[in-house]
C-alpha cells in the first residue's frame, strides 16, 4: 500500500508539473504575440477630428509602408530652429500637443507625430524595426525644411529610445532625453520578473547605442520617478561618449516633470544655447 500510494503521488506531481509548465509556456506565448497591448496605450481619434490651437500650425501626413502617420508642425514667425518631438507610449497628439507657450518663448518650431494606431495615424505597430523606420520617415519629411537651422531631437519616456536611435543616424544639434530608460527590456524585467528578457520584441537598448551618438546630450530626470528610476539616466550618462549633462529635477515624478520650473528653465536655457553653438 505505501508503495502504491507513493507511485500515485509521484504520478500526480508529474501531472501537476506538466500542467504548470504547459500553462507557463502558454502564458509566455500569449505575451510574446500580444505584447503591443502591454507596451502601447494609444488613444484613437476620428479621421475627421479637427485640431484647434491658439497658434499657427500645419497638419501633415507622413506616408509609411502600409500606413500614414499624422503629424503637427507648430510654426513661429522667424524660428531659431526646430524641435523634433517623439512622445511616449500613451494618448495621442491631442494631449501631447501641450505647453506650446514654452516653444513660443524660446522661438522654436515644434514638430510631433503619432505612431501607427495612435490618434489619426493608420496601421498598427508590429515590430521595433518598423517603429525605428517610421521615426526616420517622419524626420525625412520635415528636416529638409530646416536645413540651415539647428534641429533638436526631443524624446519623452518611451520616445527616448527612438530619439537616441535617430540621433545616432542624423547627428542633430542637441539630443534631449526626458525620463529615459536604459532599455525597455530591463523595464519589462522589473515589471514581469518571471518573463525571460529574450521574449521582449521591443528591447530598445538605449544603453547599447548611446556611446555611438556624436552630438551633445541632455538627460532630464525627476528624483521621484517611480516608473523609470533616476539611476537609468545616471547609467546612460556614464555610457555616453559625447558631451552629456544630467539635469535632475528635485521632487518630479514621471508624469509631472514638465510642470516644474527647474525643468522648464533648464530646458529653455540649453535649447537657446544650442542655437548659438
Amino acid at each position: 500500500m505505501p508503495q502504491t500510494l507513493l507511485r500515485r503521488t509521484g504520478i500526480a506531481l508529474c501531472l501537476l508539473t506538466a500542467v504548470a509548465v504547459t500553462g507557463y509556456v502558454g502564458v509566455l506565448g500569449v505575451l510574446y504575440f500580444t505584447q503591443e497591448r502591454l507596451i502601447f496605450h494609444s488613444k484613437l481619434l476620428p479621421a475627421n477630428y479637427r485640431f484647434a490651437f491658439d497658434q499657427r500650425f500645419e497638419e501633415l501626413h507622413v506616408p509609411v509602408p502600409g500606413a500614414s502617420l499624422d503629424a503637427l508642425l507648430f510654426e513661429q514667425a522667424n524660428p531659431r530652429g526646430l524641435v523634433f518631438f517623439i512622445h511616449g507610449n500613451t494618448g495621442s497628439l491631442a494631449n501631447w500637443a501641450a505647453g506650446l507657450d514654452f516653444y513660443r518663448k524660446i522661438n522654436y518650431d515644434l514638430f510631433m507625430f503619432d505612431f501607427r494606431g495612435f490618434g489619426k495615424s493608420t496601421g498598427r505597430i508590429s515590430s521595433e524595426d518598423q517603429l525605428v523606420a517610421d521615426v526616420r520617415a517622419a524626420w525625412d519629411s520635415i528636416a529638409p525644411r530646416f536645413r540651415d537651422k539647428p534641429i533638436i531631437i526631443y524624446g519623452r519616456s518611451l520616445g527616448t529610445g527612438l530619439a537616441a536611435r535617430l540621433a545616432r543616424e542624423v547627428a542633430p544639434r542637441l539630443l534631449v532625453l526626458v525620463t529615459p530608460y536604459t532599455s525597455l527590456a530591463e523595464i519589462g524585467q522589473r515589471e514581469y520578473p518571471l518573463i525571460p528578457q529574450f521574449l521582449n520584441r521591443y528591447p530598445l537598448r538605449t544603453d547599447a547605442i548611446i556611446g555611438d551618438i556624436k552630438c551633445p546630450i541632455l538627460l532630464i530626470h525627476g528624483t521621484d520617478d517611480t516608473l523609470i528610476p533616476l539611476v537609468d539616466s545616471e547609467r546612460l550618462q556614464k555610457l555616453a561618449h559625447s558631451p552629456t549633462e544630467l539635469l535632475i529635477v528635485d521632487g518630479a515624478g514621471h508624469y509631472d516633470i514638465h510642470s516644474f520650473p527647474a525643468y522648464l528653465d533648464g530646458l529653455a536655457k540649453r535649447m537657446i544655447a544650442a542655437d548659438r553653438s
